[in-house]
């Protein structure tokens, strides 16, 4: 079994220059742009700042979360992230700084809450990023490993062990980690609790040789065929990779920057409503001139009610001046139709004082409970000791015993015949 001498092992971790941080007091870092950033917040750290259990001898497992921000600000600069999966496990801030945030240090407020004693600590990260000849390495590919979270690949040990797969596939001078983003921030769905899936995690390295040929067979005809037919390609470099990693050829890029062309995209002018991007906000003096809403009140309230108290006038006018009454009515209707009209009244009384004078029996519904003529009480229609389980459901006037006679109303005058 052969063995790397230790001339070896450093010439070889000197290809790797992702910078990884372990300390958390107030202290300086120097990342460099294009490169990977990783900077762990590690719980025992802050453990010492708390007070301890109250009985000697228990161990101290206190939950502790982190929170980040820029000094001054709410949140985070925008190409530093912060991921802590549990209140027992160590923080992580990653990234990768661009060229455009060179020689500008970020201070970054760490406060640690301890979620027993609900005590805080903090300190201070000043992070100075550096720029550098040798990055960013113009030949980048990212990948898409499918079994890991982005906290398992931020282990420095992990991510070693990934960027040593991709330098023997690879063969590249120098190599690096450039960026590494949790599938949910691409718009990944949140796995199942089962069988222990993970969100997956993108991570791009970049390379100073052009791409080999087994990252090359990925853009054959016949593995883009498959990659439609959501099978898995057939990448000859693929085991290399696959006792640890398991990666998603169908979603691997490759760019050459030296062939990108640059898209300059050109912002208008900004208008009077947008701050500059220096300076300090001057409010408008005090001494403004008072507005006068007299006009106002003229167009919203007196000229609707102008309008309408119009209406109300024509309104009455023509329900009370224009009414004609009776007697008009009369004398501007012809004689012909009057006397019609007077007979179809006398008609009409006439046929109901008749209606009053037929012999026949009222409706039950119609009977009093007692008799209108002698005030006599009607007795009821059944007896006390009336069966009323064997009546018929259905029964006529005819049938009942005690039906009771209505006395007739006679007229006063003449009899009809």
């Amino acid at each position: 079994m052969c063995t790397m001498s230790a001339a070896a092992v450093a010439a070889w971790l000197g290809t790797v220059v992702t910078i990884l941080s372990r300390s958390h007091a107030d202290r300086n870092v120097y990342p460099s742009a294009g490169v990977l950033f990783v900077h762990v917040l590690e719980r025992e750290h802050f453990k010492g700042e708390f007070p301890p259990y109250p009985k000697s001898g228990d161990a101290s497992n206190d939950p502790i979360t982190f929170n980040t921000n820029l000094m001054g600000y709410p949140d985070r600069p925008g190409w530093l992230r912060y991921i802590q999966r549990t209140p027992h496990s160590d923080g992580v801030l990653y990234g990768s700084p661009t060229a455009e945030h060179v020689g500008k240090p970020s201070v970054i407020e760490i406060t640690a809450y301890n979620r027993r004693t609900f005590e805080t600590a903090r300190h201070n990260l000043v992070i100075n990023i550096m720029a550098t000849e040798e990055f960013p390495l113009p030949y980048q590919a990212e990948f898409y490993i499918k079994n890991m979270n982005v906290e398992e690949m931020l282990a420095s040990e992990v991510l070693g062990d990934f960027l040593g797969a991709v330098k023997n596939v690879w063969q590249p001078e120098r190599l690096n980690a450039i960026n590494i983003t949790s599938a949910l921030d691409r718009g990944g769905r949140v796995p199942l609790p089962i069988n222990n899936l993970k969100e997956g995690v993108y991570v791009m390295v970049g390379a100073d040789v052009p791409f080999s040929s087994c990252l090359r067979e990925v853009e054959s005809p016949h593995n883009q065929l498959r990659c439609s037919q959501e099978m898995e390609p057939a990448i000859s470099c693929d085991k290399k990779f696959r006792a640890q990693f398991h990666i998603d050829w169908c979603k691997i890029s490759l760019v050459d920057i030296n062939k990108v062309v640059p898209v300059y995209i050109t912002r208008p002018d900004p208008g009077t409503g947008i701050l500059p991007e220096f300076g300090e906000y001057n409010p408008p003096s005090e001494s403004l001139r008072s507005r006068d809403y007299f006009s106002d009140f003229l167009v919203t309230l007196a000229v609707p009610a102008a309008v309408a108290l119009v209406l109300f006038f024509i309104l009455g006018y023509t329900m009370c001046c224009r009414r004609e009454g009776v007697e008009k009515r009369n004398m501007q209707t012809p004689d012909i139709q009057l006397v019609h009209h007077s007979s179809i009244q006398k008609s009409t009384k006439e046929l109901r004082s008749m209606s009053k004078n037929r012999e026949i029996s009222w409706p039950l519904s119609t009977l009093p409970v007692f008799n209108p003529v002698s005030g006599e009480v009607v007795p009821p229609i059944h007896p006390d000791n009336y069966e009323t389980t064997s009546m018929p459901l259905m029964q006529t006037q005819a049938n009942l015993q005690n039906q009771i006679t209505i006395p007739q109303q006679r007229p006063s005058g003449k009899w009809y015949s």
